[in-house]
């Protein structure tokens, strides 16, 4: 070689795999030591790189395996093994405020990894969970784009308060209220930046958040970049959506005979009309995801932009997202002093149609009529609203921008002692237009309603971490202070008498003719909550079989009284890994560790300001006295609400008693978990005892009244790698729970409002003594008489049946049985993964069946399915009212998603020097579901609380849920 000659560059290549299982990889990093130039294995465990000479060495690394470092020589093909450091006992945990191994872990906690994630159409991480984790049940309120879901781990505990467990995304805990609109708060996030959940379920586990704990945590940390590591993502996704069970309503001519031989008249209009199709339609989704992450040994960074266009099964519904992240960490001053800042930005614009109206429409609407007049126009009829002229007359648009943020500088003080600044803000805006077009038929006035909302959340926290060994011993404590502010605002007008004209209210509200305090005030509301809390905890082993955790967290809330500001919260939780023990050393078990825990926990999920006293200064009859004996009421001011400066927490203590085991070398590892949750110091609004009050209720804590959740978890997964390649995992969960109400000091709570004629006022759940929260408290149904009326149990044999001292416990909306599969398996590049999910031991409530499904509307020419003519006894006569007639049953077993994907590998098609994996992916979403339940899906919970009291298991006129097939491409550069 020529002196000054440059030498070329060398290609190597190879295959990374699992040492005791020969799985591929995927994701590892192969660097060039003392460079920046590095790359990543595909999916297969495969990788290309380029290095300046044969001396270069090569660092293979990957979480959880030991690192090798390989000088290249005159090989082209170096191949790796790489042995486990402790197999997956040595999975990291995030458990708030820093993290630990799963081997280490003393609470009930469980990891899940964005690999094992849900697939399909995914509007909140609530989804990706989903049949993942014992104990934690996930429903949707619906099936419309972007809906909320209702999400409890280890039962609900509260009778006002929120059951929503506390989600902390990358150390900010987030606020549960609504940023505006009716759906999920957390749809600004995208799944695709997700990289791990983390489940705290426990006591012991949640008390490092005190008075936010006793619903469960979740924390959810984001992607983050690997140094030596330079990749580039794309993504695509297509989804084709169609309504899953629509209900089998009757036909036209099947309507024409049911409604004579009812005894109706047929007002036959000759058309043949699905009106259900008619306001539905195949739904598309589209998403786009760009990602970029890489770094060096000083900085690591993680950026990401996505987009997700998604439409409802129901005309004139959809949801757009559009996100954008960037995750940095630098070191500085000898890695002594490391900067993390996080960022995501996201602008989410949800459109809704009149859900209510078009879905009662379609499924009483007479099939007879036409959907449309000869022009291709809807037709406007005076005898009915053809629903798809509501969708014409009402738009609801929804738009929410939010920005996440955060800056966490740590400084190592010395070796053993770390200091950490977390600065976080997360501040939403949101417009909610509500429009109503004027028209002539239906005749309605012209209408917008405008809200404007503002939710800001700003942390400021402080804490030390002391991590010391020695000997058989080692030592962690942690230290600190947080402090968390939230500001929320809202503000609405409105303007009404809009004229008929082409021009939107939305786009002109200058047009509207009434601007009249009495038809349109405007209203406004703020609030300001702060939370000052101290906290610290304590992990102790010894032998490394010893486990030992402590915490203690104080909470000071300005919403509660001045007389019980703080609430302590403890937790002291035990490990012994008995596999670590002599004797079972020779024994089956690879890993075996008994762990007992006890803590209390708080919840603040309460409203504002009930502590202090409210005025009214309105002059009415009810606000006001005639002094001179005349309907003269004079102003002034009066109370409306009583001050109680005593309100407090409401308290759970929760005792875990849980084992952990692998058997068969890893193969088959499980936990089995027995708990315990008793919340207690309940509050209430109650009426008082002394009839002489100035307000009708008041605030308390009820004292001995309590709600207990207890029962059992099992998880269990087994996992086979032969070492030709083929992989295959089945793993599973199952949850017995039982819910409780004891002592409390009414005879029955009631919520869960009905709604349909005839049913103003009734309500359908009760909080009973003895009984499960969310049980349905109903006049029992019997059958029909002979005279074709409805008959109930007479319970207190007063000779009257029917009333509402008749009613009984018929059953919860709680599941009692909570039951999850999961498999996958993959070879030579295909893998197919399914996840299968359901409950059972739980009612729902069919309020649409109540409202639109008996004889008596089928005989005014209303349609509806074959269970409006369940009794063929029943007089045309009989009214529907609330009753066990229209409970069901509520199980279900359901296939979640089910994905096939294929890894090709670049080579094969020549495109190798730029992509290093290319994935192929077909997902089917909600592919069937075995259930009894007749509606359109037993997986519903619409919110019909009375006086913010939660209801459950209630199902009206809700938006069908969808199947959805999706197909996707994924690039990595």
């Amino acid at each position: 070689m020529a002196i000054g000659q440059k030498t070329a560059d060398i290609t190597v290549s190879g295959r990374i795999t699992d040492a005791a299982t020969n799985e591929a990889l995927a994701g590892c990093t192969v660097v060039v030591k003392g460079t920046q130039r590095g790359t990543t294995t595909d999916a297969n465990g495969n990788f290309q790189l380029t290095v300046p000479t044969e001396n270069s060495v090569l660092v293979f690394g990957f979480i959880g395996f030991i690192s090798q470092e390989i000088v290249v020589g005159n090989s082209s093909t170096i191949n790796v093994a790489l042995k486990a450091a402790a197999s997956e006992l040595n999975q990291v945990v995030v458990i708030g405020y820093g993290s630990t191994t799963k081997k280490d872990m003393t609470g009930s906690v469980k990891s899940v990894k964005s690999t094992e994630f849900n697939r399909g159409v995914i509007n909140s991480p609530e989804q990706l969970l989903q049949g993942k984790v014992a104990g934690v049940n996930v429903t949707a309120v619906s099936g419309e784009p972007g809906a909320r879901q209702t999400i409890t781990v280890r039962g609900p505990g509260g009778v006002r308060t929120g059951s929503t467990p506390l989600f902390v995304l990358d150390g900010i805990p987030l606020d549960n209220s609504s940023t505006g609109g009716a759906t999920n708060p957390l749809n600004f996030l995208n799944p695709q930046d997700i990289e791990a959940m983390d489940v705290l379920k426990d006591a012991s586990a949640t008390a490092i958040y005190g008075a936010r704990g006793a619903n469960g945590v979740i924390l959810i940390t984001t992607k983050k970049g690997k140094a030596g590591s330079n990749n580039l993502t794309l993504s695509t996704n297509l989804g084709i959506s169609n309504v899953a069970r629509p209900f089998p309503l009757f036909g036209a001519d099947e309507y024409r005979r049911q409604v004579a031989a009812a005894g109706g008249v047929v007002d036959d209009q000759k058309a043949s009309t699905d009106w259900q199709r008619e306001i539905s339609r195949q739904a598309t989704t589209r998403e786009y995801n760009l990602g970029f992450s890489g770094g060096a040994d000083k900085l690591t960074f993680y950026g990401s932009l996505g987009v997700q266009n998604q439409e409802g099964v129901l005309k004139n519904s959809k949801l757009n997202r559009y996100t954008g992240r960037f995750n940095a960490s630098q070191k500085f001053m000898d890695d002594r002093l490391t900067l993390d800042v996080n960022l995501t930005a996201s602008q989410t614009v949800n459109e809704r149609p009149p859900i209510e109206n078009i879905v009662g429409a379609a499924l009483s609407a007479n099939p007879t009529y036409p959907a449309y007049d000869a022009s291709g126009v809807p037709v406007r009829y005076q005898a009915f609203t053809n629903p798809l002229v509501s969708l014409q007359l009402q738009k609801d648009i929804t738009t929410i921008n939010r920005v996440v943020a955060s800056v966490s500088p740590s400084f190592k003080i010395t070796k053993d002692l770390v200091y950490k600044l977390n600065l976080g803000i997360d501040n939403a805006t949101s417009t909610r237009d509500q429009q109503s077009l004027a028209s002539t038929v239906p005749q309605q006035d012209g209408r917008l309603e405008s809200a404007y909302g503002t939710n800001r959340n700003v942390l400021i926290e402080n804490y030390f971490t002391y991590n010391r060994g020695w000997n058989n011993h080692n030592l962690t404590a942690l230290a600190g202070h947080s402090y968390q502010k939230f500001y929320i605002q809202n503000r609405g007008w409105s303007i009404n008498k809009f004229p008929i004209t082409p021009i939107e209210p939305i786009y002109n509200p200058g047009l509207g003719q009434d601007l009249t305090l009495a038809n349109n005030r405007p209203t406004g509301d703020a609030l300001e909550n702060e939370l000052q809390s101290f906290f610290s905890r304590v992990n102790y082993q010894y032998r490394n079989r010893y486990l030992v955790t402590a915490t203690v967290r104080a909470d000071g809330s300005s919403k509660f009284g001045a007389n019980n500001k703080y609430g302590v919260f403890p937790s002291f939780s035990a490990g012994w890994r008995l596999s670590e023990e002599s004797f079972l050393q020779s024994g089956p078990f690879s890993d075996l560790k008994l762990r007992l825990g006890w803590g209390q926990t708080g919840n603040q999920e309460i409203p504002s300001k009930i502590t202090q006293a409210l005025f009214t200064s309105n002059v009415s009859a009810t606000t006001s006295y005639p002094l001179d004996g005349t309907t003269t009421y004079p102003a002034g001011t009066t109370y409306t609400r009583l001050a109680n400066p005593d309100i407090q927490w409401e308290l759970s203590s929760q005792t875990d008693l849980g084992l952990d085991f692998g058997l068969f070398n890893g193969a088959l590892t499980g936990t089995v978990d027995l708990f315990r949750k008793v919340s207690g110091k309940i509050l209430l609004e109650v009426i008082p005892s002394d009839p002489i009050q100035p307000a009708a209720t008041y605030w308390t804590n009820v004292p001995n009244m309590t709600i207990t959740n207890q029962g059992l978890e099992l998880d269990l997964n087994y996992r086979y790698v032969s070492q030709g390649g083929f992989r295959f995992d089945l793993g599973g969960n199952i949850t017995f729970i039982k819910n409780v109400v004891n002592n409390s000091p009414y005879s029955v709570i009631t919520s869960g409002s009905a709604t349909g004629s005839g049913l103003t006022s009734a309500t359908v759940n009760g909080y009973v003594n003895d009984q499960p929260i969310g049980t349905f408290f109903l006049r029992e149904y019997v059958g029909i008489d002979e005279k074709g009326v409805s008959k109930y149990r007479d319970l207190d044999g007063d000779g009257v049946a029917g009333t509402d001292k008749d009613r009984i416990a018929a059953g919860s909306a709680l599941p009692t049985r909570q039951f999850n599969i999961n498999g996958n398996v993959a070879y030579k590049g295909f893998d197919l993964a399914a996840n299968f999910n359901g409950v059972s031991g739980n009612k729902i409530y069919d309020n649409t069946a109540n409202a639109f499904f008996y004889k008596a509307r089928l005989v005014k020419g209303l349609n509806g399915p074959l269970e409006a003519i369940g009794e063929p006894n029943e007089s045309i006569n009989n009214s529907a009212p609330v009753s066990t007639r229209f409970l069901k049953d509520g199980a279900f077993f359901r296939l979640n998603n089910l994905t096939l994907g294929y890894s090709l590998d670049p080579k094969r098609i020549g495109l190798n020097r730029w992509i290093t994996g290319i994935r192929l992916s077909a997902t089917g979403q909600n592919l069937f579901v075995i259930t009894k339940y007749n509606g359109f899906d037993p997986e519903v919970n619409t919110d019909r609380a009375v006086n913010g009291i939660s209801s459950y298991g209630i199902d009206y006129l809700s938006y069908p849920r969808a199947r959805s097939f999706i197909f996707g491409l994924n690039l990595t550069f």
